[in-house]
């Protein structure tokens, strides 16, 4: 088992239920489900290769190649990668990162994210040839809706940016390479895949019969590598890991450096089981608890870093999943406070809470000890920091959570005032079954088809 590290208060967590949630797209891992078959396929494939080029047993190199010399720049096909374009991208992820990157990580991320935009702008170039070209307003649109993730509006964004070494420019052109991806693989790719009822079926009775396992809704980094450069991808991937560890946005990192499918998607595999995993990522998952991860691990062709963003029961009802209605009632701290001082205060605070008998106490204890007392309805638990949702599954109605918070963030509790237990989950329907299984053929397909643009390409390195 590889080290597992808790990110429960640097990760937000993904909830939602969709297609995704279904199947794994066995292309996202570069894996066979098949577990310790799929090794062995892999080092036959390795041999066989070997075999086709003919190579000797005893390599002798003519010239010069020094391994540590890194290209800056690139031409693909006559368009030009600058320096300037690697560097503001560069910038976005180390801006994820809160800056804590280090110089020597800082060469390892300028090195891949080059090749990330070779692999974009072959995708562009691809689409144009096939006369598919994604209106300014369109990309306007999506780069506006970027923006209000950042509740700002694009000029503030823009500025935002250039403050943080990058430019509007980059990440438009990443809009833009995603999208003609996109098109161009629902026009030649999309409609020659086809998924029969009777494959359909099979997966829903798999469900059924699976109903009450656990599942895991799971994030990955993948990446490739040859039994030559393991040792390096390794070394990679723990640098990946030891940055989110200290606060780097997993999602971020998986779209910059995922060689998987779902790098579009930062990294989100869906709903899974451990049955459906290789037998080393099934492993890792079965010990991992929501807010961990894990990596890298080992698979056939490569390595994987696994993030858990949250688990349930197969079409069970999940008492996660229950609704809750919550007072909050809270106490700051003035500047300056001293540890002792907010340890007394906090004492007192959770004295005055511990004889409230229900909800309808609260408004009146508030004003009688100074606390901000606020209604929070329909509060998910899944939703809640993980600390606090066993502690409120927990609670009777009128009860309230223990003491909680920080000299910065003051003290609080919320008293449980209602809860609406969660239904039991339903299976899928088969149109999203069939849309998940049409989604990872496309996905295996393209995977194949950028590998094929890549090595019809002219590049080259400055």
């Amino acid at each position: 088992m590889q080290p597992v590290v808790s990110l429960s208060n640097r990760l937000s967590r993904t909830v939602g239920f969709g297609a995704r949630a279904l199947l794994l797209s066995t292309v996202s891992l570069g894996l066979s489900l098949s577990g310790a078959t799929a090794q062995s396929v892999g080092d036959d494939d390795d041999a066989v290769a070997s075999q086709q080029l003919n190579l000797p047993r005893d390599v002798t190199v003519f010239g010069k190649s020094d391994p540590n010399v890194r290209k800056a720049t690139a031409i693909v096909n006559g368009r030009i990668i600058t320096g300037t374009d690697v560097d503001q991208r560069l910038a976005l992820i180390i801006t994820a990162n809160g800056g804590k990157v280090s110089d020597e990580e800082k060469e390892r991320l300028r090195v891949q994210v080059l090749r990330n935009l070779i692999d974009e702008t072959l995708q562009i170039q691809e689409a144009a040839a096939n006369d598919i070209r994604v209106p300014k307003e369109e990309i306007d649109q999506s780069y506006e809706r970027v923006a209000a993730n950042f509740r700002q509006s694009p000029a503030q964004f823009d500025q935002y940016l250039r403050a943080q070494g990058s430019a509007a420019a980059s990440i438009r052109r990443q809009i833009e390479g995603e999208m003609a991806w996109s098109r161009l693989l629902r026009r030649n790719i999309q409609p020659f895949v086809n998924v029969s009822e009777e494959e359909v079926k099979a997966v829903v009775d798999r469900l059924n019969a699976a109903k009450g396992s656990d599942e895991f809704r799971i994030s990955e980094i993948y990446l490739s590598s040859t039994p030559e450069n393991m040792a390096q991808i390794q070394a990679n991937a723990r640098n990946i890991v030891e940055q989110i560890k200290q606060g780097g946005s997993f999602q971020a990192y998986a779209r910059q450096f995922s060689e998987a499918s779902t790098a579009a998607v930062g990294g989100d595999l869906g709903w899974v089981r451990p049955g459906q995993l290789p037998d080393a990522l099934a492993q890792a998952a079965s010990e991992m608890q929501v807010g961990q991860l894990a990596g890298p691990i080992e698979v056939p062709g490569g390595v994987s870093i696994l993030y858990v963003m949250d688990k349930r029961k197969v079409l069970t009802a999940d008492p996660r999943d229950s609704l809750l209605s919550l007072k909050q009632l809270s106490v700051s701290f003035p500047a300056g406070t001293t540890k002792e001082q907010a340890s007394q205060k906090a004492a007192t605070f959770a004295a005055a809470i511990k004889d409230i008998k229900g909800c309808g106490q609260a408004n009146e204890l508030g004003a009688k000890i100074g606390a901000d007392v606020i209604d929070n309805d329909n509060v998910k638990v899944r939703d809640l920091p993980p600390q606090l949702q066993e502690i409120l599954l927990g609670l009777q109605i009128g009860e309230a959570t223990p003491p909680f918070g920080s000299i910065n963030d003051g003290v609080r509790v919320l008293i449980l005032c209602g809860r609406d237990d969660a239904a039991a989950g339903g299976a899928p329907s088969a149109d999203q079954i069939m849309a998940q299984m049409e989604e990872e053929r496309v996905n295996k397909r393209a995977r194949i088809y950028l590998r094929d643009l890549r090595r019809d390409a002219i590049i080259e390195y400055n």
